[in-house]
C-alpha cells in the first residue's frame, strides 16, 4: 500500500494554508493566511474562491458540521466552523456566508471541533481554556482552564469525554463534573496535534520531540515512532480507523493503526499543518506551508485468498493474479474503488455508486447493482452471502445480488462499526453494541429479525472483539469473543428462554479467528499461538479440553501481532512491524470435522488410528459424545487412557431405555438440569430424583418427590442414611416436616432403580417393589386392573421376606397403577439384566408363590398370561 501524490505546479494560495476540510468525497475547502477560502472539485479539477475573509481574520482550524444527525441524513456537509487568530470562531455556510461570529478566547482560537451528533462545539485557545458551545454558538460551560496554550482537542467516541493537550501532557476529561480525569506525560516536547478515532478508540499524538505515538483510551502507549528530522505538525485517523496519516516538513507518511508505516512520501510542500481524510477513506488532503494543497490517493492495496492475489493498481483499476499459472486479469471500474473483500471464492468491490461481485471462476462477467449510499465502510463475507455497512445501515446480499435483509437495533450507529464489532455466518449476524459494550445483538441472516426469543447476549465486562463460527448447523452455532480483560469466551447463539452458559476458553488472548472450512478456532494467547481444534469440548467434557489444543511458541510474532486470516489449515499473522507470517497447522482435524459432520464414524476412527495423535483421539471423543455415538466414544476415550469414562459409557450402553441413556449422557457432559428434564418428560420420576440424590441436591430431590407425590419415603431414607454416615442431625425444616411419623430400618433403600430399572404403569406383566415396613401389596399394572390388595404379614413371617439382592436391603412387593410411595421401583422383566437373577428366582419360588396361592391372586395373573416373573 502506498500514496499517490498530486500537486499543482502553481499554488492557488499566496500564503500558508492553515486548514482543509472535505464536504464530500470529491469536494474540498481550504483556508489560508491570504484570507481566502477556496473550493476544490476533484472530478473536474477546478478550483474557485468561495469568499475572501476580512483582513483581520487569519484562519487556524476548520471543521465541517457532521453529515448525519440521528435519522436525518445529508448527502454533504452544509456549514463549518472556522477558528481564527482574533479570538473568535465563525459559523460559515457552504456558500461562504458568515452566519455568526463569536468571541471565544483571549488570544487565538487554536482548534474547534463538533461532536459526532452535531449538538455541541468545543474550542481551545492560547488562553488555556477549553470551552463547550451549543450548536448556535451559545456558551454552555468552560470545561478546563490552565496556564499553557491548548494546541489541539478531540472528542471521545461517545461524545462524553474530551481529549486536549497541556504542554507535554495529554488530558482526558469527562463532561460529568465529578468524574475522574486521566492525565499523563505523552511527549518530551510540546504536543501539537491529537486525534481520537471513534471506531477503534485509539488516540494519536504528535509533538515537537519529532515523534508520533499511538495510545489506547486508558493512556497506555501502544506505539512510539523513531524521531523524525522535524517536528510532527499534523496527524489524522482514516474514518474506518484502519489507517492514519502523519505530516511533517516535506513529509507525508501513511501508517497502519498499530503504528508501523506503509509508505513515506517526500513532497515539496513545506510543513503540513493540517491533514484531512475524505469521507470514504481513500484520499488525503494536506494544508501546506508553501501555499500548496497536497492530495494523495491510497493505492496498491492487496487482498489474498488461496491462490489469488488482487491489487488495486489505480483508483479505478484492479489486477488479479493467479499464482498457480501466473494468469493476470485486469478489472476496470467506472468509479473510484472504495472497499473490497476477497473470500469464499468471490471478490466483492464497492465503488462510490455501485457494488461489483466477481466469481473466482469467471472474472469477465461481474454481477453489478447500485448502492443506496456510496460510502461503504465495511464488507464482510460468508459462504452464502456478504454484508455491506454504510452510513445508512447494515445490508445483507446474496452473491447473486439479491437483497436479503437489513437488521436494525435501537441506537444503531453504523459509522463506527468495524470487523471486530460485526461478525457474519451463513445463518447469523452478530453486532456489538457501541453504546453498551457488554451487549451483543444477534440476528437471523435470512430475515434480519432478532435470533431465537429475541434476548440479547450480555457479558459482565466490556467486549472487544467478536467472531462467529462458519460451519455446522444453526442450532449449534457458536460465538467467541474477547473482553477487556483479554479473556476468551465461547457461547451458543441460540437462546430460547434459558440462559446459555458462557464459558471461558483462554486468558490473555489478543486476537482470534475461526477457520473458514471447519469450526476450528485459533488465537494468540499471551506468549503462545493456540489452536482449539474442537472448542465445543467445553460443553461436552471439559476435562479433556487441554488434550484438544495445539500450542506453539509465539515469540517469533513479536509484540502485538494480529491474525489476518484463517483459510484451510493456514493462518496468516501480521507482526507489529507490518510483516506477514504464515503458520500451517495439521490438516487432519479439519478432515475429522468433515467425517463427523457426515456421520462417518468408522472413517473418523480409521483416520485417528492412522494419525496416532492424542489430540485427534481427544477431539473424536468429544465429538462422539456430543453426537451421542457411544461406540466411537468408548474407542476414543480408551485411546487417550480415560478408563473411568470408558466404564461409565459402558454402563450407559447397558441402560434399558433410550431416555435413560440420553439423560446419563447429558450428565456425562455436565448438563444436570437437561438430564433431569429428559427423565421427567419420559415419566422416569424416580431416576430424576435419584440424580439429585446422587449429587446431594437434597432440596431438589424432595421437591420432585413431593410434586409428583411419589418416593418421598425414598428421599427421606437416603437423607437419613447420609446424615448417619456423617454423624449429623437433621436441620432442614422441610425434611423434618415430612419425616415426622416416618420410621426407617437400616438398609431400607433398594438399588433396583439406581441401575436404571423402572416400572411402566398401564402395561400388563409389570410389578413394582417398595420398602414399606411389614406390608406387601400386589397389583397388576394391566390397563384393566385398578384394584389393590394389601396383606399385613405377621412378625413371624416377616423375616423370610428379607431379600438379599444387595446388602441390608429390606423389600416387599408393591404394585400400583399410579402414585406409588416406594423406595425401589423396577420392572420384573428388567430384572433379567440384574446380577441377582438367580437369587431372586429362588426367593420368588420360596416366598412369593405361596403368598399368592394363599391370597388366591395367582390365577388372575395366569389369566393374563403371566405365570412367572420371567
Amino acid at each position: 500500500m502506498r500514496l499517490k501524490i498530486s500537486l499543482l505546479r502553481e499554488p492557488k494560495h499566496q500564503e500558508l494554508v492553515s486548514c482543509v476540510g472535505w464536504t464530500n468525497a470529491e469536494e474540498l475547502y481550504s483556508c489560508s493566511d491570504d484570507h481566502q477560502i477556496v473550493k476544490w472539485n476533484l472530478l473536474t479539477s477546478e478550483t474557485s474562491q468561495i469568499v475572501k475573509l476580512p483582513d483581520d481574520i487569519y484562519p487556524i482550524d476548520l471543521h465541517w458540521f457532521p453529515k448525519s444527525i440521528g435519522l436525518k441524513k445529508q448527502t454533504q456537509a452544509e456549514s463549518f466552523v472556522l477558528t481564527s487568530s482574533d479570538g473568535k470562531f465563525h459559523l460559515i455556510s457552504k456558500l461562504g456566508r458568515v452566519e455568526k461570529s463569536v468571541e471565544a478566547h483571549c488570544g487565538a482560537v487554536l482548534a474547534g471541533r463538533w461532536n459526532y451528533e452535531g449538538t455541541a462545539l468545543i474550542t481551545v485557545g492560547e488562553d488555556g481554556q477549553v470551552k463547550i458551545w451549543s450548536k448556535s454558538g451559545m456558551l454552555r460551560s468552560t470545561l478546563a482552564q490552565q496556564g499553557t496554550p491548548v494546541y489541539s482537542v478531540a472528542w471521545g467516541p461517545d461524545s462524553e469525554k474530551v481529549l486536549y493537550t497541556a504542554g507535554k501532557q495529554l488530558i482526558i476529561k469527562p463532561l460529568q463534573p465529578n468524574a475522574k480525569i486521566l492525565q499523563w506525560k505523552a511527549h518530551d516536547g510540546i504536543i501539537l496535534k491529537v486525534d481520537w478515532n471513534s471506531v477503534n478508540d485509539l488516540i494519536l499524538s504528535a509533538g515537537e520531540d519529532c515523534k508520533y505515538k499511538v495510545w489506547d483510551s486508558y493512556g497506555r502507549l501502544l506505539y512510539s515512532s523513531q524521531p523524525h528530522e522535524h517536528p510532527i505538525t499534523s496527524v489524522a485517523w482514516a474514518p474506518d480507523g484502519e489507517l492514519f496519516a502523519v505530516g511533517s516538513f516535506h513529509t507525508l507518511r501513511l501508517c497502519d493503526k498499530t503504528g508501523w508505516s506503509y509508505a513515506l512520501e517526500k513532497p515539496s510542500t513545506g510543513s503540513i499543518f493540517n491533514i484531512a481524510w475524505s469521507i470514504d477513506g481513500t484520499q488525503i488532503a494536506g494544508a501546506c506551508g508553501n501555499g500548496q494543497v497536497v492530495f494523495a490517493h491510497v493505492v496498491e492495496q492487496r487482498w489474498e485468498w488461496k491462490n489469488f492475489e488482487v491489487t488495486l493498481t489505480k483508483r479505478r483499476t484492479m489486477q488479479v493474479r493467479n499464482v498457480l499459472n501466473d494468469a493476470v486479469d485486469l478489472l476496470e471500474f467506472r468509479d473510484r474503488v472504495i472497499k473490497a473483500s476477497l473470500n469464499y471464492g468471490h471478490l466483492v468491490v464497492s465503488t462510490s455508486l455501485q457494488c461489483y461481485v466477481f466469481s473466482t471462476k469467471n472474472w469477465n462477467t461481474p454481477l453489478i447493482f447500485d448502492l443506496k449510499e456510496g460510502t461503504v465502510s465495511l464488507i464482510l463475507q460468508a459462504e452464502r452471502h456478504f454484508l455491506l455497512v454504510d452510513g445508512g445501515g447494515i445490508y445483507l446480499y446474496s452473491y447473486e445480488g439479491r437483497f436479503i435483509s437489513s437488521p436494525k437495533f435501537p441506537g444503531m450507529r453504523t459509522d463506527i462499526l468495524n470487523a471486530q464489532m460485526v461478525s457474519l455466518s451463513n445463518d447469523t449476524i452478530a453486532v456489538k453494541d457501541k453504546a453498551d459494550e457488554k451487549i451483543i445483538f444477534l440476528f437471523e441472516a435470512s430475515s434480519g429479525k432478532p435470533l431465537g426469543d429475541g434476548k440479547i447476549l450480555s457479558h459482565k465486562n466490556e467486549i472487544l472483539e467478536i467472531a462467529l463460527d462458519q460451519k455446522g448447523l444453526t442450532s449449534e452455532r457458536k460465538i467467541a469473543f474477547i473482553d477487556k480483560n483479554r479473556d476468551l469466551y465461547i457461547t451458543s447463539v441460540k437462546r430460547f428462554g434459558k440462559e446459555e452458559q458462557i464459558i471461558k476458553l483462554g486468558t490473555m488472548v489478543h486476537t482470534l479467528a475461526w477457520c473458514d472450512t471447519s469450526n476450528i478456532l485459533c488465537g494468540l494467547q499471551d506468549t503462545r499461538f493456540t489452536v482449539w481444534y474442537y472448542p465445543n469440548t467445553v460443553y461436552v467434557d471439559r476435562d479433556i479440553l487441554p488434550k484438544t489444543l495445539f500450542e506453539k511458541d509465539a515469540s517469533e510474532f513479536s509484540k502485538n501481532p494480529h491474525i489476518v486470516s484463517f483459510v484451510g489449515n493456514q493462518v496468516t499473522i501480521r507482526r507489529a512491524d507490518g510483516s506477514l507470517l504464515h503458520v500451517s497447522i495439521s490438516p487432519y482435524p479439519a478432515i475429522l470435522h468433515e467425517y463427523v459432520s457426515s456421520s462417518k464414524w468408522e472413517d473418523a476412527v480409521r483416520l485417528c488410528r492412522f494419525v496416532k495423535e492424542q489430540t485427534m483421539w481427544a477431539c473424536l471423543a468429544a465429538m462422539s459424545v456430543a453426537n451421542r455415538d457411544m461406540t466411537t466414544a468408548e474407542i476414543a476415550y480408551a485411546s487417550i487412557g480415560e478408563i473411568d469414562k470408558v466404564q461409565y459409557i459402558n454402563s450407559i450402553k447397558d441402560l434399558p431405555s433410550k431416555e435413560s441413556k440420553m439423560a446419563h449422557m447429558l450428565m456425562f457432559s455436565g448438563n444436570i438440569q437437561e438430564a433431569e428434564t429428559v427423565l421427567l418428560q419420559a415419566g422416569l420420576i424416580y431416576q430424576a430424583i435419584q440424580i439429585n440424590i446422587d449429587l446431594y441436591n437434597w432440596e431438589r430431590a424432595l421437591e420432585l418427590a413431593v410434586k409428583h407425590k411419589t418416593h418421598v419415603d425414598t428421599v427421606l431414607a437416603y437423607r437419613q442414611k447420609f446424615l448417619e454416615t456423617f454423624g449429623k442431625q437433621e436441620t432442614n425444616k422441610r425434611y423434618l416436616q415430612y419425616a415426622e411419623g416416618k420410621h426407617f430400618l437400616p438398609g431400607h433403600v433398594t438399588d433396583f432403580e439406581h441401575q436404571g430399572h423402572h416400572c411402566s404403569p398401564g402395561r400388563p406383566g409389570f410389578y413394582c417393589f417398595c420398602s414399606i415396613s411389614n406390608h406387601v401389596s400386589i397389583v397388576s399394572t394391566s390397563t384393566i386392573c385398578t384394584s389393590s390388595l394389601s396383606y399385613t404379614l405377621s412378625s413371624a413371617t416377616a423375616t423370610p421376606w428379607h431379600m438379599p439382592l444387595s446388602p441390608h436391603t429390606w423389600t416387599t412387593v408393591v404394585a400400583s397403577q399410579v402414585g406409588l410411595t416406594a423406595s425401589g421401583i423396577c420392572s420384573l422383566q428388567s430384572i433379567l439384566h440384574s446380577a441377582a437373577k438367580l437369587i431372586f428366582l429362588k426367593w420368588w419360588s420360596d416366598h412369593i408363590t405361596p403368598a399368592l396361592s394363599e391370597l388366591q391372586l395367582y390365577p388372575s395373573y395366569s389369566q393374563q398370561g403371566v405365570h412367572t416373573p420371567y
